[in-house]
């Protein structure tokens, strides 16, 4: 499903830039170690502007949950309807979340739970978009820990 493309400001270029490269990366304050995202001017947590900086994340993540689009008012995704719309929450960091189609998995079928990875995929605009993957049912009792080692 082609997908519009975003408008980078001085902002978010770096993240876009980075999407560009194939690698995920997270807006961090140096000064509390908190991750944000969507990236802000200053630290939500202690205020900082100074010490904020872009690390690389692990690009794994878990379905936080998910609903069925079956009426997008956006004439690009109109085509692919009905798509899922998850949200992915970033396995090192729960607090940061991702919406994503979960391209390859049918509408209403979502394994909520399951461990996802980042991949990139180009939007019409030629920039690449992360997206996101279904590689791992999460089987009951296993520690994130685990996953992030993989």
């Amino acid at each position: 499903m082609p997908k519009p493309g975003p408008e980078p400001d001085d902002l978010t270029k770096p993240f876009w830039d980075a999407c560009n490269e194939r690698r995920l990366i997270i807006q961090t304050c140096s000064a509390c170690d908190r991750k944000q995202y969507p990236p802000e001017q200053t630290c939500r947590q202690c205020g900082s502007k100074e010490h904020l900086e872009w690390r690389e994340a692990t690009g794994k993540g878990r379905i936080h949950g998910y609903c069925v689009m079956h009426d997008s008012r956006l004439r690009l995704l109109q085509e692919g309807q009905p798509f899922n719309i998850a949200v992915i929450e970033l396995l090192e960091d729960p607090e940061i979340k991702f919406f994503s189609h979960l391209p390859g998995s049918p509408p209403d079928n979502v394994p909520v739970g399951a461990i996802v990875e980042s991949y990139y995929e180009e939007s019409v605009s030629g920039q690449l978009l992360h997206e996101w993957k279904i590689v791992d049912a999460a089987p009951a009792g296993v520690e994130i820990g685990t996953y992030l080692a993989r």
